[in-house]
């Protein structure tokens, strides 16, 4: 896995696995309304989750373009207010680059397990995006119930990777900051 040694999972002193119930923000755009709907039922079901926010119903008529709610669920997770968030488009790849246009946000467009694992353990990545026209809802729900089951270890290797990227993203809105003056 990227050659760094992050755990799986978090360890209790008898072995047992112990996973912080998460706060979700799930939104999605007409193109993904069906998969985001039966995700966020299992959202709901899943003892991983504490509470969601559903974005897609803030703006009342359903009809938010992909960028307006990518980047109202990557602000929820930005200010705190949500842990993660997941987004459904068409392919997913719109909601992603939407919702890292917000500062300190990571979002990957998966398709395999492989890739949610790394998301979150390699790159600390905090909102999955997916893709109604090309993933399955099959394949859907077993993706989500996987992310789920992740916890990126900030005190792993991968953790340098990430302070250097969010260093980068620092000193960029503070050359962007200083450029609007």
């Amino acid at each position: 896995m990227d050659g760094h040694t992050c755990h799986e999972h978090p360890q209790s002193h008898r072995g047992e696995r112990v996973l912080q119930q998460l706060r979700i923000a799930v939104g999605s755009d007409k193109a993904g309304r069906d998969h985001a709907t039966a995700l966020t039922d299992d959202l709901r079901a899943s003892s991983l989750v504490s509470s969601i926010i559903d974005i897609s119903a803030l703006d009342g008529q359903g009809r938010a373009a992909y960028p307006e709610i990518a980047f109202a669920a990557a602000q929820l997770v930005a200010d705190g207010r949500a842990d993660r968030a997941l987004l459904v488009c068409h392919t997913g790849l719109g909601m992603a680059i939407a919702a890292n246009k917000i500062p300190g946000i990571r979002a990957v467009t998966a398709h395999d397990s492989w890739s949610v694992r790394c998301a979150v353990l390699s790159n600390n990545a905090q909102v999955l995006t997916l893709g109604q026209g090309i993933v399955g809802l099959g394949l859907a729900r077993r993706l989500v119930e996987e992310w789920l089951t992740y916890r990126f270890d900030d005190t792993c290797s991968a953790a340098a990777k990430i302070e250097t990227i969010s260093a980068f993203e620092d000193r960029w809105q503070g050359r962007s900051a200083a450029d609007a003056h």
